[in-house]
């Protein structure tokens, strides 16, 4: 029996080790050189990695003062790998605590568009007061109360990406009609009335 492995390639800047960035052949201002992820991406998807991930959190992930703590955002940066790639899956981690799903689904959405098809989401509820202080709260929402939404979030998040049908788009120059109004789905829920994220 034969079985195919899947390899994800985890970029975290100048690497996992704290001191990663002290190493001679290290950039330590990795974390924002554009350049530095084009790199790690051209490299895993010439290894025939299935995708590459980034992890996210609205908070700094470490202390400062002894390694790089923040990072681009990583929908943005994505985007930017989407071009300097072809092949190789794009995955993001998104919180549902601390977005809303209308604007997160837009850009997961655009971010498929850009790269044809290989955007993927790792959803996470976040949990640490420090994360809860940046959104003006004094700590992290209960555990239940943050599964309850994320499960909704990801509800609402499902029927905006599918609020059109595929063959939506026209684009009859001649009749002047782009779109068949009768395949924009409109969903009834309150989170994904009669907006809908890109076709």
């Amino acid at each position: 029996m034969s079985r195919t492995l899947h390899l994800n390639a985890f970029l975290m800047s100048t690497g996992h080790h704290e001191a990663s960035w002290r190493l001679p052949e290290s950039n330590p201002y990795a974390s924002t050189d554009i350049e530095h992820y084009r790199n790690l991406a051209r490299i895993a998807e010439r290894g025939t990695f299935d995708s590459l991930f980034l992890a996210d959190g609205p908070v700094l992930f470490n202390d400062v003062g002894q390694r790089p703590s923040g990072v681009i955002e990583p929908l943005t940066l994505l985007t930017v790998l989407a071009t300097a790639t072809e092949h190789i899956g794009l995955i993001a981690t998104a919180s549902t605590s601390y977005n809303s799903p209308y604007n997160l689904a837009r850009r997961f959405a655009s971010l498929d568009h850009v790269s044809n098809g290989r955007a993927g989401w790792n959803i996470v509820t976040t949990a640490g007061a420090d994360a809860a202080r940046n959104f003006g709260l004094d700590d992290t929402p209960a555990h239940a109360e943050r599964y309850e939404r994320a499960a909704e979030f990801v509800d609402v998040a499902l029927k905006l990406w599918d609020s059109w049908e595929d063959d939506v788009a026209v684009a009859n120059k001649d009749t002047g009609v782009w779109a068949t109004t009768a395949r924009y789905i409109r969903r009834g829920t309150a989170g994904a009335s009669s907006q809908s994220t890109a076709p």
